[in-house]
């Protein structure tokens, strides 16, 4: 049995992201989501108004609980929050079994601008989880706090990936969203080189949650046994899909549709 996901992230009342709509993707593509939350906000597609932070130690019960039982194929983190909680999963994700894939989502800011990471916590990310991580999919904020390099273009996201990638991480995906243009370039950095994956924008205010639905997306074709490079062109496509017929919930940011019908590299659900 393939396809388990083990998601450490934060709830989002809106439901259009963090483990909401890590959950909704994972059965979507035809994985298991279970879950360890970290955090619960108050949100809505306008943005962010309060969160609460789960204790750390309460964050590792979840954890074990799961993978004590039900076990999982890969892990996926998002919203972590400040660095105690950063250092608590990293040191609990080192005491498990090597071989054990983690996808890291950096999230630090929300969709509305509201930051959802201290920046004394950027640190202990960087030495402490981004060594753990089989993938690590920042966006371009994400990617600039994390090296310090400005990306304007294709070849600042590579050599931003290529920084990442020496801080541990075994292959980074930069997520160009954030560059203007009618035209969207993601860049995977592996040990092999690097890979440009190409679409067209969508012109579309609901967009909320793309970045946690693109990495659950990308987890769960891999437990699924997809390869990298395959997975990622399934979960774009996926996403595209999920943007394009977004139900237009909401006056802010809307969410996806996460239960759109859809066909990935032979896979088809709908």
């Amino acid at each position: 049995m393939t396809g388990r996901v083990l998601i450490i992230a934060g709830s989002d009342s809106s439901g259009g992201a963090g483990i909401q709509a890590d959950i909704k993707t994972v059965t979507a593509l035809g994985g298991y989501a279970a879950t360890a939350i970290t955090a619960l906000t108050v949100q809505n597609s306008l943005g962010v108004q309060s969160i609460k932070s789960i204790e750390p130690e309460f964050v590792s019960d979840q954890m074990m609980a799961v993978l004590d039982d039900i076990g999982a194929d890969i892990i996926k983190i998002g919203m972590l929050g400040d660095g105690a909680m950063i250092s608590h999963v990293a040191k609990t994700i080192r005491n498990l079994s090597e071989g054990l894939r983690i996808v890291v989502d950096p999230v630090m800011v929300a969709k509305g601008g509201a930051s959802l990471m201290p920046d004394d916590a950027l640190s202990v990310m960087i030495h402490e989880l981004i060594p753990l991580a089989w993938l690590v999919t920042p966006n371009i904020p994400e990617a600039e706090a994390l090296t310090g390099i400005g990306i304007t273009g294709s070849d600042d996201m590579a050599m931003a990936g290529a920084k990442i990638r020496a801080m541990g991480a075994q292959n980074v995906l930069v997520k160009g969203g954030h560059l203007e243009g009618d035209d969207l370039v993601d860049m995977l950095v592996t040990e092999g080189g690097f890979t440009s994956y190409e679409s067209r924008r969508i012109d579309t205010k609901n967009t909320h949650g793309t970045g946690c639905t693109l990495a659950s997306a990308i987890a769960t074709l891999v437990a699924l046994g997809q390869a990298l490079p395959t997975a990622i062109v399934g979960a774009r496509s996926y996403v595209q899909e999920a943007i394009r017929t977004a139900p237009g919930y909401g006056s802010g940011h809307g969410p996806l549709n996460h239960g759109h019908p859809f066909q990935t590299s032979g896979y088809t659900r709908g």
